[in-house]
């Protein structure tokens, strides 16, 4: 017996379900992935800053107040510096 129209479109539909699922989990492991490589360089940030575990509170509220009326800027607003040709 021949496979009716609304079967094939069923069949169609949890293909599609199926993809989505494998989809929605492929987008929760890389939202993990990056909050973990984020994570990797703000540590490599402030280890490279050479703070005290103990002062690092202090200076992060001391910057997220804007303290001394000083602000840090972005990343994109840090002018790059040219490389010398040697």
């Amino acid at each position: 017996m021949a496979i009716s129209k609304s079967a094939k479109i069923k069949a169609e539909m949890d293909k599609v379900k199926a993809k989505i699922t494998e989809q929605q989990t492929k987008l929760k492991e890389l939202e993990q992935r990056h909050r973990e490589a984020e994570n990797e360089e703000i540590v490599d940030i402030v280890r490279g800053m050479s703070i005290s575990l103990a002062d690092l509170p202090a200076l992060l509220q001391t910057m997220k107040g804007g303290a001394l009326g000083q602000s840090v800027p972005k990343p994109e607003e840090i002018p790059e510096k040219e490389e010398s040709a040697e």
